[in-house]
């Protein structure tokens, strides 16, 4: 699903986000690894495992699921994946874990009783469409929830979680990470707009105002700025295309040269 690829990002980008979903906030985020491996039989692919480096084994792996429709041998699948993932890779954490992230409580479906020895020890369910109102819940939960919101929600919620970024975040190549997934974010739901439709939708022209802004992304602030630029855009093409935009629409909205965007879309 093309909602999966923005979980893919946000995780990888800011696996704390993860941690914080699962009431796991003092874990040490920073060793973890999002990775998302294949498990060769019958083509099974689990969508990520939060997986520490070999020497830091004592901790758990996560093996996270991102669920936003309804499968009636959604369980049989998750469970035959890791069994196949530990008989391929065989990990030495002696603990894991499996969380599954419904967008809405219908879409999950009845565990089957053979997996019960597992549920209460290795299984932990989040279902979106239940957690806090926005301005009441922890500012990457926010982000999380509003993945799943209505285009028109969206909309509305995400200028107000631009704010709390500015306030709330005091680091600022962290602030702008956030920001730039914020954005993500509206372009999926939102394909059909223009940067400057999405720029004033954002209110991105008042956050331009701000100091963040402007120790950040002012041209010319910081040695090497543009080129990190341009390697963010350059790795926003892939998933741009993912989320059914067109080479033509992702150099408009990156503002990047058709050719380049074209090169970095072939296989």
């Amino acid at each position: 699903m093309k909602t999966d690829a923005i979980f893919y990002q946000l995780f990888q980008e800011f696996p704390q986000i993860f941690f914080e979903i699962i009431n796991q906030p003092n874990i040490p985020s920073h060793i973890y690894q999002f990775i998302a491996p294949e498990v060769k039989q019958r083509s099974f692919r689990l969508d990520g495992i939060f997986s520490p480096p070999e020497d830091a084994s004592q901790y758990p792996l996560y093996f996270v699921e991102v669920q936003f429709y309804r499968e009636e041998d959604f369980y049989d699948r998750l469970f035959s994946s890791i069994f196949l993932y530990f008989g391929q890779y065989r990990p030495t954490n002696p603990e894991w874990l499996a969380i599954v992230i419904f967008d809405l409580t219908s879409n999950d479906v009845e565990i089957p009783s053979r997996y019960q020895a597992l549920v209460s020890r290795h299984l932990q369910i989040i279902y979106l469409d239940q957690v806090g109102a926005i301005e009441e819940i922890s500012l990457g939960l926010a982000i999380v929830k509003l993945i799943v919101q209505s285009p028109i929600v969206a909309s509305q919620t995400a200028p107000n979680l631009l704010e709390r970024v500015n306030t709330e975040i005091t680091d600022l190549p962290l602030s702008r990470q956030i920001i730039d997934v914020i954005e993500t974010i509206i372009v999926y739901k939102f394909p059909q707009l223009s940067s400057q439709e999405i720029a004033e939708m954002l209110n991105l022209e008042g956050i331009k105002q701000t100091r963040f802004y402007q120790e950040t992304f002012e041209e010319g602030k910081e040695e090497g700025r543009e080129e990190g630029r341009l390697e963010k855009q350059i790795e926003m093409i892939p998933l741009l295309h993912e989320l059914g935009l067109n080479a033509e629409q992702i150099a408009e909205r990156l503002k990047l040269d058709l050719n380049l965007v074209r090169q970095h879309l072939q296989p």
